[in-house]
């Protein structure tokens, strides 16, 4: 089967799954951005109740999650599958939360929730983001714009971050001359203030791949290899990024 085929030989597949109202293709396959050894990212967008044993019955090798089984929150559980010898992920997405977070994003409301890879974590309205980039295979979905309300809300809440957790590795590891601890955090911080950034400019997002450099904060790769276990160097390497993100802040 080829690359062109593939995607509807999938689509309809996961469409025929009980409560699955819609199907998406997402991430660098919808975007064009994708290498040959690319995965595939499919979203399953169901209503009510998803039992994932229907999609473990179809028979594709590979590892199903329950519901819940990635996070209590928006990104609450999917599959890592082959489907015809390629890595193909799958995604569960509820549509009673999508009406919910869009209702919220209005309001400027949002969480932050930890998941696993991503350095400051996720928000909510992530689920929204996704809608923006997706291509729909099966069924009709929103395309949400971005609210002037959670524009604003976002770059203050993720910049508030930002800020304490610049400050905390200011007065604590970098003052210590701790090298690891020190230059975790300034990652850390900068994704934050990518948030902010990207939100200042009412731009989705649906992961932390490209979120430096969309911010324009690529150059806080330079300032962590730069960094050496020595309290100066690192209280450095700390007011160069944060000087960085308030730059890129105020230009956006």
């Amino acid at each position: 089967m080829d690359d062109d085929a593939f995607p509807a030989y999938v689509a309809n597949r996961l469409a025929g799954l009980p409560g699955v109202q819609a199907v998406t293709l997402g991430g660098s396959r919808a975007e064009g951005t994708h290498r040959p050894d690319s995965d595939w990212d499919f979203s399953v967008y169901y209503r009510g109740h998803f039992d994932p044993q229907d999609l473990r019955d179809i028979g594709w090798p590979g590892e199903v999650s329950e519901v819940g089984g990635w996070s209590q929150g928006v990104f609450n559980g999917g599959a890592w599958l082959e489907v015809d010898h390629r890595r193909t992920d799958v995604h569960y997405r509820d549509l009673d939360v999508i009406d919910r977070e869009m209702a919220a994003a209005e309001e400027g409301r949002f969480s932050i929730e930890p998941l696993l890879f991503h350095l400051a974590g996720i928000p909510s309205y992530l689920v929204l983001a996704e809608l923006s980039v997706k291509r729909v295979l099966r069924g009709q979905l929103p395309t949400p714009e971005y609210p002037a309300a959670l524009r604003q809300r976002a770059r203050e809440a993720w910049w508030g971050r930002a800020d304490v957790t610049f400050g905390y590795a200011r007065e604590y590891p970098a003052r210590g001359g701790r090298l690891t601890q020190c230059v975790g955090l300034v990652a850390q911080a900068a994704s934050q203030a990518a948030h902010a950034v990207l939100a200042a400019r009412g731009e989705w997002i649906t992961n932390e791949k490209a979120l430096l450099t969309r911010a324009g904060l690529r150059q806080v790769d330079e300032f962590i290899a730069g960094a050496w276990a020595e309290p100066a160097a690192l209280l450095d390497v700390v007011d160069r990024t944060r000087a960085a993100c308030l730059d890129a802040l105020q230009v956006d």
